[in-house]
């Protein structure tokens, strides 16, 4: 089998600084590490400056020593602000940002920032031992404290032996076409764990690494991220893909074989020779395992590994796990999976601790996010727009389901980034070990000790293959909305939401805006928002969703680094008050669709809900059906589901704002045998009003549905590419015309974004959100792009800049999936410089 590239060669292009510059010393976190066996502090010193260009500044930051490697964007932030993604110098010691924001010619200081924040400050590194206690949040019903234990524990050693077969088959095998401009070779390495003497051809689970150092020295302890294959100074490499043990040996153990492999290569390459940071290359790099696997199960290719592998993988019966990079990496396999003519039954999707930089859709494949409460690394949560994203993307038919978990970093779910088992040097990516709810040294804290960290992504990711996989129902409590825990977990506290299959669900009401079958009446505020309030683009009007500009705290509503104004979760929001001793009479109703009355053969009435994040006090909601008859049933969330707790908030803070609480959206379930004496097969309408005086919710979904995965693949939904184009910048304002095409005519209308990957754009290019519709039948369609055009050139005579590449992309398809989702705009200077 064959993959197909979904990356093209770039041109790299930049401007010539000039004229004014602005130096000054930086500030910076004097630590990041938590043990003796800790990864390289951040640099403690460096020097900035800030000089004027033809389009605008330059702001530079030069370290003395190489920048943290980490997964999240690295970023720079001006006087605590941050202005956006940096590019990296090939030693990883000079970091530049350019941008038209006249406000950073002032600065007074330059930082490094990931996802959106500057990690903290501590004086010192703290070797406490991590503790598993934890707190209870605010208003935990009962209810919910009596959520089933599964006795069937995913993390009990099956009947089978595990028996490794790794392979090693070189540091420089495969040139990647996500590599470039000339494609990169990485390492053809993994670690497979076979269930000894399970016969014939079984389930297959790939895992694939995040972002960490690629090499280290044993004797110094440093690392080594900027050169593959590892160089003289650190010539040993970091072996990531070794750290899942623990899941792996207890998939294998009940029969599935496990392929964990190693992308140094890719994260030592990613930050210089990718326009995606590396997603493409990711994803060719589960592919091209893949194909190797499948020769060597048709006994072909290498006579050791055929000897191993011949007749034991069933291709019909895939898995893919992801974490942090790799979450991406897995989610564009299983697209790429999907361009093959024959391609492979890739069933199930997990990332855990996932980045999502460009908003791709995942609709037709099952999948399960994880996100670490305490993730110090990814602290936005950003994968979670993989769930919102994905849950309209197609009339599919799968379960989607995403996972809280409380007291759990971004690191700790490795043991070979965690530095009590770790080989080489590691860190507690939570920076701040006095912070109350994450912090590894705090009275209290949520924090979970590393193994009941791992426990806990062992039982919910090999839960989720065998539930998808291997068709094992008993774990559906895991993932469906019903906070279900296992023995193994104990100490733990995961909250879920979740999405049934499209055949198991009847949609009542979206809330993603206004539609003719809801009707909102009587509370302080309410609107349908979308985004932060600095994500919205002028002019649009937009309502929104989070007003504080930290993203940490709103995983729904945190932009994409490459398409940071396109809407992001649209929901509904509203607020209510009263100055007398009963609720408001405000109310939401939710017509059923007509014909679709009978509700009898569901399970549950459920919705997402959360807590907005001014309220400071309880609140609750009651939830009323209303049957033909008129005759009306009620209920509250709270006496059944968790989905208006407040999260536990920390007392410390990064410039004045804390990460956490976090706002985030859980399923409400409602049983239908709270609604027994209504008639089930004539329900009309839902109604949802305040059960408290004063109070503010978000809400979204309201579905009936009964619990189920569904039947899932590779999606069958045209793939769509964006060309790249060269144009003038014309002296006027004009128009830019790029092409979209699909490799198949849709079968139905879709729709996507075309946007501008930064929010400080060129100066010949606003920043861009615009979306386009796609009618039944299209095969593509055209994009204008604005441009300002001016008289002026740009450049020096002696080094004019004749062209300025703007990366334009897709994102957040809706009926399509993408294939070739950058593109360059190149602007060519057309005003010639006057003689000198």
């Amino acid at each position: 089998m064959q993959w197909t590239s979904r990356a093209r060669k770039r041109a790299a292009s930049g401007a010539l600084a000039v004229g004014l510059g602005i130096a000054g010393v930086v500030a910076l976190p004097t630590t990041f590490a938590t043990s003796v066996n800790a990864a390289p502090t951040l640099p403690s010193d460096g020097t900035w400056d800030v000089t004027a260009t033809p389009t605008g500044y330059k702001v530079t930051l030069t370290l003395d020593s190489e920048v943290p490697v980490r997964d999240a964007l690295t970023e720079l932030a001006v006087d605590g602000r941050v202005i956006g993604e940096a590019k990296q110098s090939l030693d990883g010691k000079t970091l530049t940002v350019e941008t038209t924001d006249k406000s950073v010619a002032d600065a007074t200081s330059v930082q490094l920032a990931f996802s959106g924040s500057i990690p903290s400050v501590e004086s010192a590194a703290s070797t406490a031992k991590l503790r598993s206690l934890r707190v209870a949040p605010e208003s935990q019903s009962s209810a919910v404290a009596a959520a089933a234990t599964i006795a069937d524990d995913p993390a009990t050693p099956g009947a089978y032996t595990v028996k490794r077969a790794d392979y090693s088959l070189g540091e420089s095998v495969w040139a990647l076409p996500g590599l470039f401009p000339a494609a990169k070779p990485v390492e053809d390495k993994a670690a497979v764990y076979l269930p000894d003497g399970a016969p014939g051809a079984r389930p297959l689970v790939v895992f694939l690494h995040g972002r960490h150092s690629a090499c280290y020295n044993a004797t110094t302890r440093g690392t080594n991220n900027a050169v593959w294959p590892c160089p003289a100074t650190h010539p040993l490499p970091i072996d990531s893909y070794k750290g899942y043990d623990e899941t792996a040996e207890a998939l294998a153990s009940h029969g599935y074989v496990v392929v964990s492999i190693s992308a140094n290569g890719i994260n030592s390459q990613d930050a210089n020779f990718s326009d995606d940071a590396g997603t493409a290359a990711r994803g060719q790099l589960v592919m091209k395992h893949l194909d190797q696997l499948a020769r060597w199960n048709d006994n072909k290719g290498d006579k050791a590994q055929r000897a191993v592998f011949a007749g034991r993988i069933d291709f019909d019966n895939v898995g893919l796990m992801g974490h942090s990079r790799g979450g991406e990496g897995v989610v564009e396999a299983a697209l790429q999976n999907a361009e093959l003519h024959k391609p492979y039954n890739i069933r199930a999707v997990l990332p855990l601790a996932p980045i999502d930089f460009a908003r791709e859709t995942l609709p037709d494949v099952p999948m399960a996010i994880i996100l670490p409460y305490c993730d110090g690394d990814v602290s936005n949560q950003q994968g979670q727009h993989y769930y919102d994203d994905s849950r309209y993307a197609n009339k599919d038919d799968v379960l989607r389901t995403s996972l809280m978990v409380l007291g759990t970093d971004h690191n700790f779910f490795n043991t070979e980034w965690t530095p009590a088992t770790s080989v080489a040097p590691s860190s507690d990516d939570w920076g701040a070990s006095t912070d109350s709810v994450c912090g590894s040294a705090a009275p209290n804290t949520t924090r979970l000790s590393p193994a009941l960290q791992r426990a806990v992504g062992t039982a919910y990711m090999a839960g989720f293959f065998r539930l998808v996989q291997g068709g094992e129902n008993q774990f559906l409590p895991l993932f469906d909305g019903t906070n279900g825990t296992v023995p193994s977990t104990a100490g733990a506290t995961v909250y879920t939401q979740a999405q049934a299959p499209g055949s198991q669900r009847l949609d009542v009401a979206p809330l993603e805006a206004p539609s003719s079958n809801v009707i909102v009446s009587g509370f302080t505020t309410q609107a349908y928002c979308y985004n932060t309030s600095n994500r919205i683009l002028q002019g649009t009007n937009g309502v929104p969703c989070f007003t504080p500009t930290q993203t940490s705290r709103a995983p729904h509503w945190t932009s994409a680094s490459y398409a940071p104004f396109v809407p992001i979760s649209p929901v509904f929001k509203a607020t209510w008050t009263t100055t007398g001793t009963t609720p408001p009479n405000a109310s939401l109703f939710a017509s059923l669709p007509a014909g679709s009355f009978d509700v009898s053969g569901y399970a549950a009435l459920s919705f997402r809900a959360a807590k907005e994040e001014t309220q400071t006090g309880d609140v609750d909601l009651n939830v009323t059906l209303i049957d033909g008859s008129g005759k009306t049933q009620s209920t509250t969330v709270a006496s059944n589901s968790s989905a208006l707790i407040s999260f536990p908030a920390s007392t410390n803070t990064t410039n004045g704002v804390s990460l956490t609480p976090k706002t985030w959206m859980q399923t409400a379930r409602l049983p239908l045998s709270l609604f027994n004496s209504l008639d089930l097969k004539d329900i009309r309408q839902v109604r949802i009003t305040p059960a408290t005086l004063t109070g503010g919710v978000y809400l979204s979904d309201i579905a009936f549905d009964t619990p189920g995965v569904g039947a899932g693949g590779p999606t069958e939904l045209p793939h769509a590419s964006l060309a790249d184009v060269t144009v003038p910048e014309g002296n006027a304002p004009g128009y830019a015309t790029m092409r979209i095409t699909l490799d198949d005519k849709l079968e139905a209308p879709a729709s996507l974004w075309v946007t501008s990957n930064s929010t400080a754009s060129t100066a010949q290019v606003d920043p861009i959100a615009i979306p386009v519709l796609l009618p039944e039948g299209s095969r593509g369609t055209t994009v204008q792009i604005p441009l300002r055009g001016n008289t002026v050139a740009s450049g020096t005579a002696t080094n004019p800049l004749p062209t300025t590449a703007l990366k334009v992309i897709l994102a957040n398809g809706k009926g399509v999936v993408f294939s070739d989702q950058f593109a360059l705009l190149n602007i060519v200077e057309d005003d010639p410089r006057p003689a000198s």
